[in-house]
């Protein structure tokens, strides 16, 4: 017999060998139907696999990440075996579970387009009806190369030969066979809904100089209206897509020639990122921050000390060799080593701590071009940067000002669901971070109680902590309930070590500082990507691009319609004149597509007797005004919004 422990903490036996699914089917049938995978001892496993030892356990659901993880793992092996019957001599690369479904990268002997999908869709809801069981087999390395050497199989044969023998099994489904370490949901038949999205190309393990696979998208469900919804929301993401509004409205645009992931902002979108950046500048200096500027690239040497060299080099652009032999630098990828030299620049006291330096940081990563996406993905970034040097008993108090920081931007600007990650080291893997683990236990307790004591809903990650230091990540859900990583807070004790900082103690002695690392908006790209989709381009008047458009209504009232503008603009309202020789109903209909808050209309009665006629975003026409009347009211609209901005504090 076997001991299980559930998390309510009560035992019961079971005789060994006992799968998750039969101790779940012993509580209720129901907890067995919808169970999808179960932890036992912490690790995530078929509920169908033998438990041999005593163990504690817990089962996921639908609506738990590990449930949906193992639905659409399973779903990527129920695509594969689809494909292996459409298209004979398809050779396979990976197939994993993402965020929100699934993909596989295939080698097709015939090209796979988007009009196959339909295809490909119904064969593989036709073998989800068979019910299938996901059969796990343990296999050694040389009877795993065999299997697939047969088949003619590299991709498989390359990721079996970077295994230990001893740790290597594959999934069967159907007549399909797969080198997979699971989990998987029991069968095939609790998938009751696919759609396959997109087809797109991937270089063989993410190396431009390898082959491009064809790789293809797919979500699945455990119920039709499920992905009826998700249908929904996804026609709903494409109008809000920050790509086309920021085209609609006149923010951004990328060029070949400049470059690759190389974003540049047209005159309305740098005015609204130059509000934003005032904003939390305005921000920092109520919190002591103190501005610095750094250069656009470094010695290579100041990375190598930093780490960063080591962990991202061959995600850095390639170094800049200088006419002095052996002299190398490279674009900046990181603020924080720039910010140390700049905390190394004198002689630290313990009274002059917290130090905290900000910056509005451009760096630059040679991101893959196939990663590339909009503002989301991008080669030239600016982080909305700050380091703060602090001394032991200063570390909790800081980090927790962080936080308020944080939650103020949040509440400032609608995102009001979010959860708070605790992202930590991979117990497993502890070589992929520098520093001692003695560091690394202080940093993560002090996330953890800084996060407890402001009452943060929070989830704990493992394997998703920076290479120096853990982090506390900001997962916010947007208007249509898609996921964003939105700011990051990190405790760092190892870059002090590398640059040697210290302090000069109220004892006189030589004292190490902390390193809390933190981005609010995390970069401003991204932030104003998210910032589009999460309103529609619909933004708060105070940041509107355009608060205003004074349409007139003939080319006769022109002069008045530049008047009334000008008259605004004097009193810091943006506004602008539509004077296009088209009808008014074609102005009306153009500017209230680019968002903009408030369209003045203008023609004979109102240059008579100097009055706009209102039309608000979203609310139709609201009459005449004076011209008078109508600034002082959107002024103090405007006064309105930022007074309540400052009372989110």
């Amino acid at each position: 017999m076997i001991k299980i422990t559930f998390p309510d903490g009560s035992v019961r036996e079971f005789d060994k060998g006992t799968t998750p699914y039969q101790i779940a089917e012993s509580i209720s049938p129901r907890l067995a139907a919808d169970s999808l995978a179960a932890a036992v001892n912490g690790a995530v496993q078929d509920m169908t696999r033998p438990i041999e030892q005593d163990a504690s356990i817990k089962f996921y659901k639908w609506d738990d990440a590990e449930g949906k993880h193992a639905f659409w793992h399973t779903s990527s092996h129920l695509l594969a075996e689809a494909l292996e019957a459409l298209y004979p001599g398809i050779k396979f690369g990976i197939g994993p579970a993402i965020e929100n479904g699934f993909y596989y990268d295939v080698d097709s002997p015939t090209p796979i387009t988007e009009a196959d999908l339909a295809t490909i869709e119904k064969k593989m809801q036709e073998l989800s009806r068979n019910k299938e069981q996901l059969v796990r087999r343990e296999v050694a390395k040389a009877e795993a190369l065999e299997t697939f050497t047969a088949k003619g199989d590299q991709y498989k044969v390359e990721l079996i030969s970077d295994l230990e023998d001893g740790t290597i099994s594959f999934y069967t489904n159907g007549s399909f066979t797969d080198l997979c370490r699971g989990p998987h949901i029991p069968n095939t038949g609790y998938i009751k809904a696919i759609k396959l999205t997109s087809v797109a190309g991937a270089y063989w393990r993410g190396n431009e100089k390898n082959k491009m696979l064809t790789r293809i998208y797919g979500i699945s469900f455990p119920k039709k209206s499920m992905l009826d919804e998700y249908v929904q929301m996804m026609e709903e993401a494409k109008k809000r897509d920050h790509r086309k509004l920021g085209k609609d409205l006149e923010l951004f645009t990328f060029s070949q020639r400049v470059g690759q992931g190389l974003p540049l902002w047209l005159p309305k979108g740098a005015a609204l990122r130059d509000r934003l950046e005032q904003f939390l500048r305005g921000v920092q200096k109520e919190y002591g921050y103190q501005q610095v500027i750094t250069p656009h690239i470094g010695n290579k040497e100041l990375y190598v000390t930093s780490g960063h060299y080591a962990k991202y080099g061959k995600d850095s652009f390639q170094p800049i060799h200088t006419p002095i032999e052996g002299e190398e630098y490279l674009l900046k990828p990181m603020n924080c080593p720039h910010h140390c030299e700049i905390y190394r620049s004198k002689p630290r006291s313990y009274k002059e701590l917290p130090v905290r330096l900000a910056e509005f940081g451009t760096v630059y990563r040679y991101e893959q071009s196939g990663e590339l996406h909009g503002l989301t993905r991008v080669r030239g970034f600016t982080q909305d940067d700050a380091h703060l040097f602090v001394r032991p008993d200063q570390l909790l108090e800081e980090f927790e000002r962080v936080i308020d920081i944080v939650l103020y931007i949040f509440k400032t600007l609608k995102f009001d669901n979010y959860t708070a990650q605790v992202s930590l080291r991979d117990p497993d893997n502890r070589e992929k971070y520098i520093g001692s683990d003695e560091n690394w236990e202080k940093a993560e307790s002090a996330i953890i109680r800084a996060a407890a004591e402001k009452g943060l809903n929070t989830v704990v990650e493992y394997g998703e902590a920076a290479f120096y230091g853990p982090k506390l990540d900001f997962m916010v859900k947007d208007a249509i309930g898609r996921k964003w990583q939105l700011g990051t807070i990190q405790v760092d004790y190892n870059l002090p070590e590398r640059f040697d900082l210290t302090y000069k103690g109220a004892d006189d002695r030589l004292h190490r500082p902390i390193m809390i690392h933190r981005a609010p908006f995390g970069s401003m790209e991204r932030f104003v990507a998210v910032l589009l989709e999460h309103t529609g381009g619909k933004f708060p008047l105070w940041l509107s691009p355009d608060q205003v458009v004074v349409l007139p209504i003939s080319e006769k009232f022109n002069d008045y319609a530049h008047e009334v503008a000008e008259l605004l603009n004097r009193s810091d309202i943006r506004a602008q004149v539509d004077d296009r020789n088209e009808k008014i109903g074609r102005k009306i209909r153009d500017n209230e597509l680019k968002r903009i808050p408030y369209l003045l209309i203008v023609g004979e009665k109102e240059q008579a007797e100097r009055l706009v006629s209102v039309r608000a975003q979203g609310e139709g026409d609201k009459g005449q005004m004076t011209l008078d009347a109508f600034r002082d009211m959107l002024s103090g609209l405007v006064r309105d919004e930022i007074e309540a901005n400052k009372m989110n504090k």
